[in-house]
């Protein structure tokens, strides 16, 4: 069971962050922000330095991440968008392979309503569980499981689930500055919560084959950290945002950035934090951002743990750890915060994997520039067990990276959606004046340039190479139509090349039936 090869034993350690900027680690040069204990499996594994998300908010990109497909495949676009029963995840084809495939955390998967009773609670939230998926700890919104494990120690746990995130006091930086400290403390963390169920399971399952599907919520919002956590960073050493000089000379740039602007205004928009977030001032903003780095130091030093018992035990030496995140955040930058619009730093997130085999020696330590995505997840791991891929992803299996031999024909740009819509309030359709299904955007980048598409709003279009933060929109600027058409082309030419294919790969004929489960390019 498990294994590929007689009395092999494959294990998979599948970790993701929430809401993790791509460029958050040390190993990428990060001006402030460590992460050693990510930084020591990438020099053990391959770092992917251009990684991308499919979409976000955290539903639609996990779903992305686990089924291997587009959004304009699956269709699961909001938290709450049912996924289609009829697609495949990897959960599943791991259970082929004869994985009990285990979950640690949350996947958000709304269930599809035509599989269950009109009444059937499922269907009244959308932080559902990927089917196939066992459960180990199912940490939805209310984190129920975290707050009872808090109770249990002592700890005073109102009704409210938010209370759990409330400051509870402060701690005094280096810097001077007083940074909000929570009720519990850095050892009973919700992350240090996840970590250490994952490691109970795992103390049971030595030298048996295992599936572990680790999620930490952090560094999500509350953007609160426990003691030494929140005053790990100081004010001067974070990085300020990058951002116009004013919300209205921002808001120029396209409708839709003045909609999401003004929708930031909104206390409460940002989860844990009631401000208007386009007035608080800069010294509030650089400890919202310190204290984000500090949730993502936190978080490396959980993995860092569980990493430190595959090495006690012995299973580092036969399992596939991988560590990505669903998306990214904009922490500041552009008067943004959270995760929505078309800004790379929402769809920018990190990506290390390392492979134990001895054929992944040569590419230990190596950093890969090019261009890849969370589609491209699943049939890595799939590939590892040595199953087949599904026809139905849209990614291709990062193995010939980690062997140190990539493929000579490989992706040159990456490609991001986000839908907007608002289906119980229309505020985006009524604000825009543009129906639920325009609600949407598509992206495709490159090296050099980036394309944002909307179905009835103008799109955008950035020279990367001389606007890397993407404040200049060249398209309606005459010397650059014919890049607007090239680009448009090539994103039209892409969602033609990754239409569904489930069916469309498949030939009867005389003698059988043919399918081509190739690669799409």
């Amino acid at each position: 069971m498990g294994a590929s090869g007689a009395g092999e034993i494959r294990s998979v350690l599948f970790l993701t962050g929430d809401q993790w900027q791509g460029a958050c680690l040390s190993a990428l040069g990060h001006p402030c922000v460590r992460t050693p204990h990510l930084d020591a499996l990438a020099a053990n594994g391959v770092l992917f330095r251009n990684h991308f998300a499919q979409c976000s908010p955290c539903g639609p990109s996990r779903t992305s991440l686990l089924t291997g497909l587009y959004l304009m495949n699956h269709r699961s676009g909001r938290n709450g968008t049912p996924l289609d029963a009829r697609h495949s995840n990897i959960a599943l084809e791991a259970r082929k392979a004869g994985y009990d495939p285990i979950l640690f955390g949350h996947t958000d998967t709304s269930p599809d309503p035509r599989t269950l009773a009109p009444n059937d609670p499922r269907l009244r939230f959308y932080e559902g569980v990927l089917p196939g998926m066992s459960v180990g700890v199912h940490m939805t919104e209310p984190v129920i499981p975290w707050r009872t494990d808090l109770k249990a120690k002592g700890y005073a746990m109102p009704d409210d689930p938010m209370a759990a995130f409330a400051p509870a006091g402060t701690t005094r930086a280096a810097d001077g500055s007083e940074r909000p400290k929570p009720l519990y403390s850095a050892a009973d963390s919700d992350s240090a919560f996840i970590a250490d169920h994952v490691l109970r399971y795992l103390s049971m399952r030595e030298r048996k084959p295992w599936f572990v599907h680790g999620v930490f919520l952090r560094p999500h919002p509350p953007l609160i950290a426990p003691e030494p956590y929140n005053t790990l960073y100081g004010r001067d050493v974070v990085p300020a945002p990058r951002r116009s000089d004013s919300t209205a000379t921002e808001a120029t740039q396209h409708p839709y950035l003045a909609h999401l602007l003004a929708m930031q205004r909104q206390p409460g928009y940002y989860i844990g934090h009631d401000v208007d977030l386009q007035e608080i001032d800069a010294a509030a903003i650089a400890d919202l951002r310190a204290t984000y780095y500090g949730l993502i130091t936190e978080v490396d030093e959980q993995i860092g743990r569980l990493i430190a018992r595959l090495k006690e035990t012995g299973e580092y030496d036969h399992t596939l750890i991988i560590f990505t995140s669903d998306h990214g955040e904009m922490l500041g930058d552009h008067w943004l915060f959270g995760k929505e619009g078309y800004f790379n730093q929402s769809y920018h997130i990190p990506m290390i994997v390392r492979d134990p085999r001895r054929e992944a020696d040569a590419a230990r330590g190596h950093v890969v520039d090019a261009f890849t995505e969370s589609v491209d997840v699943m049939p890595t791991i799939l590939d590892w067990l040595g199953q087949g891929v599904p026809v139905q992803c849209d990614g291709q299996s990062l193995l010939p990276f980690l062997r140190g031999t990539p493929p000579d024909e490989w992706r040159r740009e990456v490609h991001w959606e986000f839908d907007f819509r608002d289906l119980p309030n229309q505020v985006p359709e009524t604000t825009l004046g543009i129906t639920s299904d325009q609600c949407n955007l598509c992206v495709i980048r490159d090296e050099r340039y980036k394309y944002v598409h909307f179905p009835a709003l103008p799109p955008l279009f950035f020279d990367l190479q001389q606007d890397p933060m993407e404040f200049n929109n060249l398209a309606d600027n005459p010397a650059h139509q014919g890049l607007v058409l090239e680009y448009a082309q090539k994103m039209l030419s892409w969602r033609m090349a990754h239409a569904d294919r489930t069916l469309a790969s498949t030939f009867l004929t005389p003698d059988g039936i043919v399918e081509h489960r190739g690669p799409r390019y």
